[in-house]
């Protein structure tokens, strides 16, 4: 896997930590990887605890009581989110609506980083490196 840089979506992170059968055999074998280099962006924790927080994340309450522990044992880097991700996102010619879908495709494309996602619209997205 080398010296290429991962970027996680939002449920690739959650299902690293809490339902790793869910991950594709290319995404299992990226996080097993001792050599990748993984990032979790910080749209990611607020994503996931905005959608904590509208209920749409029933089950997964420990990891919200906890979330930069459950993140840590992934042994992840963190991406901050920079003016420059955010206006890439906002110009970019895409019909994705998701923002924060469109803030981690941007940020993957910016960074020079593989998107690891198992959403199909982003990976139909011919500007954005995915694997899954």
């Amino acid at each position: 896997m080398g010296n290429i840089k991962y970027l996680l979506d939002t449920h690739t992170l959650l299902w690293a930590i809490r339902e790793p059968k869910k991950l594709g055999k290319s995404a299992m074998d990226v996080l097993s990887d001792v050599d990748s280099l993984i990032f979790v962006s910080a749209i990611s924790a607020y994503e996931f605890m905005y959608k904590h927080q509208l209920g749409k994340m029933q089950g997964f309450e420990d990891i919200a009581n906890d979330y930069f522990n459950a993140v840590k044992q992934l042994s992840t880097n963190e991406l901050p989110i920079s003016a420059e991700h955010a206006h890439y996102a906002g110009k970019v010619k895409w019909n994705h609506r998701d923002p924060f879908d469109r803030l981690l495709a941007a940020q993957a494309h910016l960074e020079n980083m593989t998107l690891l996602t198992n959403d199909p619209d982003i990976k139909l997205c011919s500007w954005v490196n995915t694997l899954w």
